[in-house]
């Protein structure tokens, strides 16, 4: 007779990993136990050296599908006098390698069950088992047990609890264990009426989508608000509504989208379920007014028992955006939700269960025949890396003003928070700081240093230094380069293009157009784009025509605008250098080809113009222009020669447009050969929002790859603002500035 004792980390709670242990312990007839810890799980077994090899072969071999267990230790240990094998109450230790479960899809058997009329869970929303249902969303603290989660307050009924405590029952241990009479209900409210019954509620909601009305729904992570995707007049009603006039809706599908890509099949059924950007062509009966103007349309797969009722009823796709005020993070709470929301939704779909923390939908859109996440949420986040270096204290990355999330990093180990969003409200800052207290809380580690965004005049970066705490700055495209740099940690200098809109650059500029050189903690400022002035600074980034006037101006052109009434004013305060910042910025460049070409002189979000110009791209069109490429203090770029082009009738808007993505990508392809010429490469980094643009980014890896240059993308992280945080603290592990 022998004894062992394992512990095991990585994702090892919240996914049936000690039932079953439980199970394949009692298969070879071992004693022992298994037990939760603070982040990892601890076994003990004891049998004949047979049973124990046969189990320490199938241990990891045959694991359950959503774990990812890591044995840190194993080891012989003292026989003790163990009858039978248990699974002991958790306990929590001080040495913490907590890793936490995400969100997952309602699993085949679970559906099953749901659709089943014989079945005592039939049509129950809230039905799950060990290997699916919510996690991160619902947990207080770990360990991952019934009373430190939301599901804390719904006692067990006999049914549930002789399922939880059945070691053959795939619900055993499963925590957020539930069935229609001990579980989480339903109820649908409007302006005339409130449903107390679950499945009424759910009956009425199903009956308003069809009569065209716009519901709000409390899911897994938040709220979505829904409507028929085939029903114009509801769509623009909640476009003029929530105001979100032209950016594109997200679409819920029931059946499986008809495509050709394996690649995008695969994606839209991992477990995770994440919203997939498609071609709109797989979708011809959808309202055009759901991705006006565009190519692409996001759509995801149902991933809740309640989102597979509702589709099941309505038997039609459903416009599924986030519950919010545009650019706000996703609502949780049902009171909130209906007094921010009243003048949007006609009804609510609210449930029981609270939302401990909100997770949105992943956005995930495939790039050079890899999938590259846009956004981070439900299901993919909090995204847990390994670093490059370990820490000597751990500490707090707050990351951008768009697109924000978080990060906490110690020793090796950093956790990125889901998307947070923009923090130019209240709400979103009170989100951000109610993110970090509780990624702390959750993984047990309080911050001893932050370290932030090099801009002044941030509001996230205000909070930082009133915290008390050592904070420290990286400049914004540092931490771009630095993000992907991070995520490939390769030896050899990098050159990377951080191409974006605007962040504040080492020279006291806007950057946005740089190409940077050498390491994390090293880099070069070697070549950018030619700088030109923003009249009226910020504003340029939703009024299009600014950039247009900028660039014209730049170069001596005069630009005539119809119904802008103060062009001269601006001129004036422009040539004076008054509210006119400097920017090398791509985004603004993209900006002002969209209106020089007639394509959008106003947007209503942020990287519309840009986005409007990649839908217009030709495949087969190949015409560029060679730009010139000066040497001043370093390499600069110079698009003056596009102006007149993009002003001529000579081409019609696609051709302009394929004619400026083609030259953006030569010009990429000049400033590596004329570098290369100076410096030894390593390889190549593309970064920043820019390269979210698939036809631009497939044009350049394709010319750099064909001149043998080795071109990185990123794969776990958003190469948007989104891995600001990231790159912050590989940045920081390096050199910052105080």
């Amino acid at each position: 007779m022998l004894a062992y004792h394992y512990i095991l980390s990585g994702q090892v709670q919240g996914v049936g990993f000690r039932p079953y242990v439980y199970r394949l312990a009692n298969q070879h007839q071992l004693t022992g136990w298994v037990k939760n810890t603070l982040g990892q799980v601890e076994i003990r077994v004891q049998g004949n050296s047979e049973q124990l090899q046969s189990f320490n072969l199938q241990l990891i071999e045959k694991s359950p599908p959503l774990a990812q267990p890591t044995i840190l230790s194993y080891h012989s240990c003292p026989l003790e006098k163990l009858t039978e094998f248990n699974i002991l109450t958790s306990e929590v230790n001080a040495e913490s390698q907590i890793h936490v479960p995400p969100d997952y899809f309602t699993c085949d058997q679970c559906l099953s069950e749901l659709h089943n009329p014989q079945d005592r869970r039939y049509h129950y929303p809230f039905i799950n088992c060990t290997q699916c249902g919510p996690r991160y969303t619902l947990i207080q603290r770990l360990p991952y047990d019934r009373p430190n989660t939301s599901m804390a307050n719904f006692p067990l009924c006999n049914n549930c609890l002789t399922e939880y405590l059945q070691p053959t029952d795939r619900r055993f241990h499963a925590q957020p264990l539930a069935c229609p009479d001990c579980g989480p209900q339903l109820t649908f409210r409007t302006n005339t009426q409130q449903i107390n019954d679950t499945q009424q509620a759910i009956s009425a909601c199903i009956q308003a989508v069809k009569n065209g009305k716009i519901i709000a729904i409390k899911g897994i992570g938040g709220y979505h608000l829904i409507c028929a995707a085939d029903n114009d007049t509801a769509i623009l009603r909640l476009r003029a509504k929530k105001p979100r006039p032209a950016k594109p809706l997200a679409i819920m599908l029931a059946e499986i989208v008809l495509t050709n890509d394996a690649m995008v099949h695969q994606l839209l059924h991992t477990p995770e379920r994440p919203i997939v950007l498609i071609n709109k062509q797989y979708l011809p009966y959808l309202s055009s007014q759901i991705s006006p103007g565009l190519n692409e349309i996001g759509v995801m797969l149902p991933y809740s028992p309640l989102h597979h009722l509702l589709l099941t009823g309505l038997g039609k796709p459903i416009v599924a955006t986030s519950a919010n005020l545009s650019g706000e993070p996703v609502l949780t709470e049902n009171q909130a939700v209906e007094q921010y929301l009243s003048h949007v939704a006609d009804g609510f779909l609210h449930h029981n269960r609270p939302i401990i923390r909100p997770a949105d939908d992943s956005v995930f859109k495939i790039i050079a025949q890899q999938p590259r996440p846009i956004r981070l949420g439900r299901g993919h986040a909090p995204l847990e890396l390994s670093l490059p270096f370990r820490l000597s204290q751990p500490t707090l990355a707050i990351g951008a003003f768009l697109k924000n999330t978080i990060a906490l990093a110690w020793q090796d180990r950093i956790v990125i928070s889901p998307h947070i969003g923009d923090l130019g409200s209240v709400r979103s800052l009170d989100v951000f700081t109610q993110v970090i207290n509780d990624l702390q809380q959750l993984y047990h580690i309080q911050a001893k240093q932050i370290v932030c965004d090099a801009h002044p005049n941030y509001s996230h970066t205000h909070w930082a230094k009133r915290t008390g705490l050592p904070v420290k700055s990286v400049y914004h495209h540092y931490a771009h380069a630095s993000a992907i740099a991070g995520e490939f940690p390769q030896t050899g200098a990098w050159l990377i293009f951080t191409w974006d809109g605007v962040g504040f650059g080492a020279n006291g500029q806007l950057w946005g157009g740089e190409t940077l050189y050498g390491q994390p903690g090293q880099w070069q400022r070697i070549a950018h784009l030619r700088p030109f002035r923003l009249p009226g600074g910020d504003k340029a980034s939703r009024e299009l025509w600014r950039s247009a006037l900028a660039v014209c101006w730049e170069i001596g052109l005069d630009y005539q605008i119809d119904g802008i009434a103060e062009i001269d004013l601006l001129k004036q305060a422009w040539l004076h250098q008054l509210n006119s910042p400097l920017t090398t910025s791509i985004g603004r460049l993209f900006d002002a080809m969209a209106a020089l070409s007639g394509v959008l002189t106003v947007a209503s979000f942020e990287g519309q113009g840009a986005m409007l110009l990649e839908a217009l791209c030709l495949k087969d069109y190949h015409d560029f222009i060679a730009l010139p490429l000066y040497k001043n203090t370093a390499w600069e770029t110079d698009w003056s020669p596009l102006i007149e082009i993009m002003l001529s009738n000579q081409m019609n808007h696609a051709e302009k447009a394929t004619f400026f993505h083609n030259t953006l990508a030569h010009a990429i392809l000049q400033q590596v050969l004329q570098i290369s010429q100076e410096k030894s490469i390593g390889q190549i980094g593309l970064s920043g929002g820019v390269f979210q643009n698939r036809y631009l980014t497939e044009y350049v890896i394709n010319l750099l790859t064909k001149h043998h240059f080795n071109v990185y993308l990123p794969q776990k992280m958003p190469c948007n603002d989104a891995a600001i945080s990231f790159g912050q603290i590989i940045e920081m592990g390096n050199l910052c500035i105080d």
